[in-house]
């Protein structure tokens, strides 16, 4: 699995680096996965980083609020939406430890 195409892509650098290595631009492209005809994943990205300004605010944003972004509809608005309540959910868990 040695194609250059798959390590310029967020989710190769994830494969062959590790997640920790991924910035927030880039982990979040993955979960957004594709783009639009105008916008790649990682521009989409980058832009609701832009309109949040952090992980940490965009993670209590509604879906209404999330599909503002250019290149976010209601698919991926809800894949972001069920990511960062999973996300809660485990924080919540290890609180509870």
């Amino acid at each position: 699995m040695d194609n250059k195409l798959n390590w310029k892509h967020p989710g190769g650098k994830l494969r062959r680096s590790g997640p920790s290595h991924c910035s927030e631009k880039e982990l979040l492209a993955i979960i957004i996965n594709t783009g639009t005809k105008k916008l790649d994943a990682e521009q989409i990205a980058q832009k609701l980083l832009d309109k949040f300004g952090t992980i940490y605010n965009l993670a209590g944003k509604t879906l209404k609020e999330l599909m503002e972004v250019e290149g976010i509809g209601e698919v991926k608005a809800t894949q972001l939406a069920a990511m960062f309540e999973l996300t809660k959910r485990i924080v919540r868990h290890i609180e509870s430890e």
